[in-house]
């Protein structure tokens, strides 16, 4: 992926990331909370990418449905860390990326207010 926001480009490195890591997952869990965890980060893109489109009037509803999501994604992770589903290391680097996409999110709603 070229050229995109960074915000974006941040919630892509973490899929490709977590699908690997989904890849490696005990079968029950992985058609559980992999599944789900996956789901989540492809509607955080999804509605990232709807608000980078959208008329300025419609940019925050996205953005906060963004917010939700990321909110819902940091929750799953930290129970796939407390389940012990993958290693600790690799689910911490993946909550340094929500942190970043995080802040990026935050910037990006304080910029239309």
């Amino acid at each position: 992926m070229s050229e995109g926001l960074p915000i974006i480009e941040a919630c892509y490195r973490l899929y490709k990331q977590f699908y690997a890591l989904q890849a490696k997952m005990a079968k029950e869990r992985r058609y559980s909370i992999g599944v789900s965890t996956e789901a989540t980060i492809l509607n955080l893109i999804e509605q990232l990418c709807l608000a980078q489109t959208a008329p300025k009037l419609h940019k925050r509803a996205y953005l906060q449905r963004a917010s939700a999501q990321l909110d819902i994604l940091r929750l799953k992770l930290r129970l796939c860390l407390e389940l012990k589903v993958a290693n600790e290391t690799r689910l911490f680097q993946y909550q340094a990326i929500c942190s970043d996409i995080g802040r990026m999110l935050g910037g990006w709603l304080k910029s239309i207010q």
